[in-house]
């Protein structure tokens, strides 16, 4: 996953240190820079943390460059959950916002995605593209089928957020197979305006760049939005089916399966 003409290199968590640097990463940027706060956060120690981080594996895009030993290493961060360590887990993150009801009765190999960050330096370059790569080989080793998420938009303000809330709706709403649907009470209708009032240049520049990435890739968005107070966002669950894929995006994300 290296290359010597980068300073990156891609791992699961392999240390305490890899650990806490991610979640060190985590409260820079969904509490520190986001204004997010929850129950496990350590303000003292800057650490972003809760009660589901035993059990994901979390990926980390580590700087060469940086001592391990000062907790700055990790630079990119993705935790990720398959579906065998759901009942471990007590559930997936994602089932205090949406009724997954569609995805678990699949029967089909799930992976939960979510915490994806990326420190404010290292933004616009290679390391999001590192982060996927490693996503990609994860889904591969293990035969995933779909993969699922919250995903946010910053701020809990649904009136600013109505033109891409709107958009995904009418334009990436989920199969009904895989139609998840965000829980009440903090649930948020998604059409809030009609499909023919909509300008699509307006609504994608609203919409953040991981949303985009997913939609990018084949993804579709669940049924309502859900603000999460506490972390100051208006979440939507994002869904994909590795197998529905277009040719193009199947032969991007499923490239390293071929020779070579």
């Amino acid at each position: 996953m290296t290359a010597d003409d980068t300073p990156y290199t891609l791992r699961l968590a392999a240390t305490a240190e890899d650990l806490t640097a991610a979640q060190r990463l985590r409260y820079e940027v969904f509490v520190a820079e986001l204004g997010g706060s929850g129950p496990l956060v350590d303000h003292a120690a800057r650490l972003e943390r809760d009660a589901y981080d035993p059990y994901f594996d979390h990926l980390v895009l580590v700087d060469r460059r940086r001592d391990p030993s000062g907790l700055d290493h990790v630079i990119g961060a993705y935790r990720v959950l398959p579906s065998d360590r759901r009942a471990a887990a007590g559930g997936f993150y994602s089932e205090g916002e949406y009724d997954l009801t569609p995805l678990l009765a699949s029967g089909r190999k799930l992976l939960e995605l979510g915490r994806s960050c990326v420190h404010a330096d290292h933004r616009g370059g290679t390391a999001m593209f590192h982060l996927w790569n490693g996503l990609a080989d994860y889904v591969l080793e293990r035969e995933i089928e779909v993969l699922f998420g919250v995903a946010s938009f910053h701020g809990t303000d649904v009136a600013t957020l109505a033109e891409p809330l709107s958009w995904l709706h009418h334009n990436h709403l989920a199969p009904p197979e895989m139609r998840v649907r965000a829980r009440p009470p903090h649930r948020q209708e998604l059409n809030l305006i009609p499909a023919d009032r909509l300008d699509r240049k307006t609504a994608l520049a609203a919409t953040p760049a991981l949303i985009k990435a997913y939609l990018r890739l084949g993804g579709f968005v669940g049924d309502g939005a859900f603000i999460d107070r506490a972390f100051n966002t208006t979440d939507v669950c994002l869904v994909m089916d590795t197998g529905q894929m277009s040719a193009r995006h199947r032969e991007f994300y499923l490239r390293k399966a071929g020779a070579g």
